[in-house]
This record gives C-alpha cells, sequence and structure tokens, in this order.
C-alpha cells in the first residue's frame, strides 16, 4: 500500500494540471472546433467530472503521506485548495463571473498541486522507500 503513495500523488497532481488546462483551454477549442465536431462537450459537466475525480484522489494521497510520514504541515494547503476547487464548481461562472471561476480553479489546483508536491518531498527527505521507484528512475 506505501507504493500507492507515489502513484496517487502524481496523479493528483496531473488532475490538477488538467484542471488548469480544462479551464483555459478547452473554451478555445470548443470556440475553434464548432463547425467540425458533431457534439458538443458541456463545459460545466467537464468541469464537475474533474472536480469529481480529483477531490477523492487528492484525499487518499494526503491520507497516505500523513500515514506514512507522520507529516501535517501540506494537509491544509490542500484542503485549502480542494475547497477553492469545489466551491468554483457550485458558485460557477453564473455567480463568480468567468474570471472569478477561472481564478478560483487556478489557485485551487496551484494549491493542491502545491500539497502533492511537497508529501513527495518530504517522503524524499524521509528516505522511506515509497518512492523508490522514482529514485531509481532519476539515477539512472
Amino acid at each position: 500500500m506505501i507504493k500507492t503513495q507515489l502513484t496517487t500523488d502524481k496523479f493528483a497532481m496531473t488532475i490538477s494540471f488538467a484542471c488548469v488546462v480544462h479551464c483555459f483551454f478547452v473554451p478555445s477549442f470548443i470556440i475553434l472546433s464548432s463547425g467540425v465536431l458533431p457534439f458538443a462537450l458541456d463545459n460545466e459537466v467537464v468541469h464537475k467530472l474533474i472536480v469529481l475525480i480529483a477531490v477523492p484522489v487528492s484525499i487518499f494521497s494526503l491520507y497516505l503521506g500523513y500515514k506514512n510520514h507522520k507529516t501535517f504541515s501540506f494537509i491544509p494547503v490542500g484542503i485549502f485548495g480542494l475547497a477553492l476547487l469545489i466551491t468554483a464548481v457550485i458558485l460557477g461562472e453564473s455567480i463568480l463571473g468567468e474570471f472569478g471561476e477561472k481564478g478560483l480553479t487556478l489557485l485551487g489546483s496551484i494549491f493542491v498541486a502545491f500539497a502533492h508536491f511537497r508529501n513527495h518531498q518530504i517522503c524524499k527527505q524521509l528516505d522511506c522507500d515509497c518512492h523508490e521507484n522514482d529514485r531509481l528512475t532519476s539515477d539512472s
């Protein structure tokens, strides 16, 4: 179970990045491809789906980090970032406006990614074996 921490940290950071990419680039893609694609993507459904995946993966990964390293410092940052992402989805563009929704999403994603990055760093500092595969690839 300890090996899953590396995977969940990286997956959670990837989902945070996907949130940012979706928020800033999908609208342009939809506009540019509107005459080519035979279907329409509902931007809000995709946003909600990403957050629906990001929240449990992030919580699980942060919990594993705490369980493995007994360090709490990164958890409040991650929870704050998740709260921002959830707030952006719940309030949406209709209440926050486009700039507000994108701003909250970007800020939340940065906080979540930073928390997982710190989780990863703490593991390496403690020289535990849950990131052993990462060390092997960086030594080669």
